[in-house]
């Protein structure tokens, strides 16, 4: 038997089987609510319950036009005509919502009518969460669509000085957290690779990372690239509104890349959202919340920026959680052949050979002061590939500012000589293929595809004649 609870009769549904018929009800996320041709409510279902706040038996048996003379639903019964729309079915609670409503026949004649709706909060809820999906989506596209121009990243961070070591060390227990992380370093030493790797090991790691370069956006952009804005919200803003960054991070990792340049009105915008976790579009009235983990980024000194006023010691306070340095890649020289090489990788399937250095290329890159750290060495061994026309890659492929000057001069005063030039990459050559072939002699002249005799005489040639 049917508790009371649930519906007053079960005669109003005389071709179910009530007990099933009570249980798909109630278990649906929507509110259903039948009245009968006098109004009277015969049935509500679980739902009805807790967007009300008040138990079922209290509305069951009662007429909807005494609770509720201007519900939708009464015009619905009257004229027979279905409805959608939204409304506020009790107004005592105040509840908005939407829904549908349609009459109920026996043949010809109107015996009551069904109220399908849901809290329209619960509507706008949803709707942001398509929303932020569809701005991830957006966002994700451009970003594959850019892909050529990113920096190249790494399955895992390549290195293995001490000092690095630390900062990974520290970098792999901080990303269990949602702490805030600030990556310090200089330009070119792989601070994005890092944070990539950070979010990648976190709880986030299924959800979206935003990056936000704090120095590429004008300043009288940033604020609606971070928070979005509203339809019409100022002249020439995109119909329909805009998700922010902030809003397309939402429950994932957002990246403020260089936020050591962000104005000092930006900032203290920025310390509102990381103290309150919510902001408002512009243009906008509503708050919107947000659940974040900020990951920070610069290659200038904070501290000194506070002294001199350039920068909220509040918001260095705020983000300075668990700060994670970079060294450069000249305190790091052990790390530049293994660097050189995972480059050398991802070159030689774009040029469609092997790509190796040679021994003098090697000693050049490791005594090289490399300013621009770990882009820059990438860019030299681009270029490097591009120009050379075989698999070595020697001196005369490099960059002149990366070559010193005592072997720049040498190459331009035999530069207007053939066979020196020629003599010059041959020996490099034949160094190179012992040095990859552990010095073994009879491995390197079968790599070099040259006889015995010829490979003898070019080691006494060029003075190649103690490598046992």
């Amino acid at each position: 038997m049917i508790s009371s609870v649930h519906a007053v009769t079960t005669d109003f549904f005389p071709r179910w089987d009530p007990e099933l018929l009570f249980k798909i009800l109630n278990n649906i996320h929507d509110v259903v609510l039948v009245i009968d041709c006098d109004t009277t409510i015969v049935f509500a279902n679980e739902a009805y319950a807790k967007i009300l706040g008040v138990p079922i038996a209290k509305v069951l048996g009662r007429r909807l036009d005494k609770i509720e003379p201007g519900a939708k639903t009464l015009e619905v019964l009257r004229t027979g005509k279905s409805s959608y729309c939204r409304q506020s079915y009790l107004s005592s609670l105040s509840i908005n919502v939407v829904g549908s409503t349609f009459p109920l026949y026996s043949g010809k004649r109107i015996i009551g009518c069904v109220s399908i709706f849901k809290n329209i909060n619960d509507v706008v809820e949803l709707n942001r969460e398509l929303d932020q999906t569809k701005g991830v989506a957006d966002y994700l596209k451009e970003q594959l669509e850019q892909e050529e121009r990113l920096p190249n990243s790494f399955e895992e961070y390549i290195g293995r000085n001490s000092r690095l070591k630390e900062t990974l060390r520290l970098a792999a227990k901080v990303a269990k957290t949602d702490s805030t992380v600030l990556i310090l370093g200089e330009s070119g030493v792989g601070k994005e690779v890092l944070a990539r790797i950070v979010h990648n090991s976190s709880t986030r790691k299924n959800m979206p990372m935003i990056k936000v370069n704090c120095a590429a956006i004008p300043e009288d952009l940033i604020e609606s690239e971070l928070f979005g804005y509203e339809d019409g919200a100022f002249t020439g803003a995109k119909k329909g509104g805009k998700l922010g960054k902030f809003e397309l991070a939402h429950r994932g990792t957002i990246f403020l890349d260089e936020i050591g340049d962000m104005s000092l009105t930006m900032q203290a915008k920025l310390l509102r959202i990381l103290q309150e976790k919510e902001f408002e579009r512009i243009g906008g009235t509503r708050a919107i919340k947000v659940d974040i983990r900020v990951i920070a980024a610069t290659n200038r000194n904070l501290e000194k920026m506070i002294e001199q006023g350039t920068f909220r010691s509040d918001l260095y306070y705020r983000i300075n959680i668990v700060p994670l340095m970079l060294t450069p890649l000249r305190e790091r020289r052990d790390d530049i052949l293994e660097l050189a090489k995972a480059f050398l990788k991802q070159f030689a399937r774009e040029v469609g050979h092997e790509l190796t250095l040679s021994p003098q290329v090697e000693r050049i890159l490791k005594s090289y002061e490399w300013p621009g750290n770990i882009r820059e060495l990438k860019n030299v061994l681009e270029h490097a590939s591009i120009v050379c026309g075989s698999k070595v890659i020697t001196s005369n492929h490099l960059p002149a500012h990366i070559t010193p000057k005592k072997i720049r001069s040498n190459v331009k005063e035999k530069s207007y000589d053939i066979k020196e030039i020629v003599a010059s990459v041959e020996k490099e050559v034949i160094l190179s293929a012992l040095d990859a072939c552990n010095n073994n002699r009879s491995d390197a002249l079968k790599a070099l595809g040259i006889s015995r005799k010829s490979f003898y005489n070019k080691l006494h040639q060029y003075g190649i004649i103690d490598f046992d």
